[in-house]
């Protein structure tokens, strides 16, 4: 997904491990200095559950609280990376989740899996709910 996002963006985007003032850190999926781009991705298919869409939103949140702390230079890019258009239906369109993240000017990209991946990402969550 990163690298279908980082070609499509002509921008590498890499997993980065960011120090807090705290003494702490964060994973973050996709980071990228120039141009300044947070992300984090998604590779779920289909309707989220309600606590899906609470670790999506708590992405999301990560993406907000690393802009404000400024680690990038400049005022980064922040995106959500999903692979699906049901999955992304939640955050996108009406509804509060929606309008928060537009509000925090979070963008919700989706990239198309090839059908072999999007395969074996729905297989896997088959099994998870067994």
């Amino acid at each position: 997904m990163l690298a279908a996002l980082s070609a499509g963006l002509g921008v590498e985007l890499s997993p980065r491990r960011i120090a807090l003032p705290s003494g702490g850190r964060v994973e973050v999926d996709g980071v990228a200095d120039d141009p300044p781009i947070l992300c984090e991705a998604w590779a779920h298919q289909g309707p989220p559950k309600s606590a899906q869409k609470a670790k999506v939103l708590t992405d999301a949140f990560k993406l907000a609280f690393i802009a404000r702390l400024g680690v990038l230079a400049g005022s980064p890019r922040l995106i959500l990376l999903l692979s699906d258009d049901t999955a992304a239906a939640s955050f996108v369109g009406k509804g509060w989740s929606a309008d928060a993240l537009r509000t925090f000017g979070i963008e919700v990209i989706v990239v198309k899996l090839p059908p072999e991946v999007r395969d074996r990402v729905a297989q896997a969550q088959r099994r998870q709910f067994r």
